[in-house]
């Protein structure tokens, strides 16, 4: 984020990688979604010209803890949606999905970590 220094009331120093998918998201790669990159911040009153506000309203998520590079994320992602999802007591919620990249992150290395939190909700 090269001009998050003109953001102000920021809450801690993580960023996040905020995806909201489309209603019947089908975990393909071709699937269109909307991307945010984004930090928290206390007010919306100081956002400076060029950028939006969003709002994430609470839900329920599954967290999953993310180790290594970005050449493995998309198998990582993978296992979630075709595998732990389907077997488990919940399906895909409706709000959005996100990465929190906080002090252990670190682009494209190896020993970098995120956590990875999946909207979710109970299967009827």
């Amino acid at each position: 984020m090269p001009r998050r220094k003109e953001i102000q009331n920021t809450i801690g120093s993580e960023l996040y990688n905020i995806q909201i998918n489309p209603e019947n998201f089908d975990f393909q790669p071709n699937t269109p979604f909307v991307k945010w990159a984004a930090v928290a911040v206390s007010t919306f009153d100081f956002i400076p010209d060029g950028m939006e506000t969003l709002e994430v309203q609470e839900g329920l998520y599954a967290v999953f803890n993310y180790k290594g590079d970005q050449s493995n994320v998309a198998a990582f992602f993978n296992s979630i949606y075709k595998e732990w999802l389907p077997n488990s007591d919940y399906e895909l919620g409706n709000h959005p999905q996100f990465e929190v990249l906080g002090e252990k992150y670190k682009n494209n290395d190896s020993d970098s970590e995120e956590e990875i939190w999946i909207p979710v909700k109970l299967r009827n």
